[in-house]
């Protein structure tokens, strides 16, 4: 299974380790513009994307939005302040990685002088004091660095992350996949058949027709 870089499936594959011991799961990250034609290709079963991506012979369920913040120097004047909006930034250079995974219409502040390679190269020229990078909050923190902070940008465009997989690919093992992710129980009615539970109560017992007492007759 691929996963975009940020996105923590740790939980998840926990989960199915304790349900589905005898097929491990495999997790790979790899980036994130290359998740879908591997999983196109059969070179994994599922994964973890960020949103929207050609949904062309793909089953892809949305779970969750990402934060979207602004990494600066930790002596910028962003830094002292908790939260920012895109306006606050309009005299800034912003850099644009090449990798950049948010949906822009108007991009904020002023182009910077390059546009890097990845993410990994952007973090450096802000630490350089070059620009600032907009980005979720799942990837600052994945590229965090202690000369580096980062604020909640209230109005930028979020990311968001989804489970996806082929469609001619929806076996009773993908369906507890899902499943897991939903956060479904153990016994739930979809995916595989369910496990049967003890109750711990007793079957009642049968009751029996009470016998009709025997009559006899005084003698006079």
């Amino acid at each position: 299974m691929a996963y975009a870089p940020g996105v923590t499936p740790a939980k998840w594959a926990g989960v199915w380790a304790e349900r589905v011991r005898e097929v491990p799961l495999r997790l790979v990250q790899m980036p994130a513009a290359e998740i879908v034609p591997l999983l196109r290709d059969g070179g994994v079963d599922a994964a973890f994307v960020r949103l929207p991506v050609d949904r062309t012979a793909l089953h892809v369920i949305p779970l969750y939005l990402e934060t979207t913040v602004v990494v600066v120097p930790k002596d910028h004047a962003v830094a002292a302040v908790e939260e920012v909006e895109l306006a606050d930034l309009a005299d800034e250079d912003v850099f644009e990685p090449l990798d950049d995974v948010l949906a822009w219409g108007d991009r904020p502040g002023q182009p910077a002088f390059t546009r890097p390679e990845n993410t990994a190269d952007a973090i450096e020229l802000v630490a350089s004091g070059a620009g600032v990078l907009l980005l979720p909050q799942s990837l600052a923190r994945l590229h965090h660095r202690k000369d580096l902070t980062y604020r909640t940008v209230t109005d930028a465009p979020q990311s968001q992350i989804g489970l996806a997989w082929l469609e001619a690919e929806t076996t009773d093992l993908m369906e507890e996949l899902i499943g897991i992710v939903r956060g479904r129980t153990l016994n739930s009615s979809r995916g595989r058949k369910p496990q049967q539970q003890p109750t711990g109560k007793k079957p009642p017992l049968k009751r029996s027709t009470p016998k009709r007492r025997r009559q006899t007759r005084r003698r006079t």
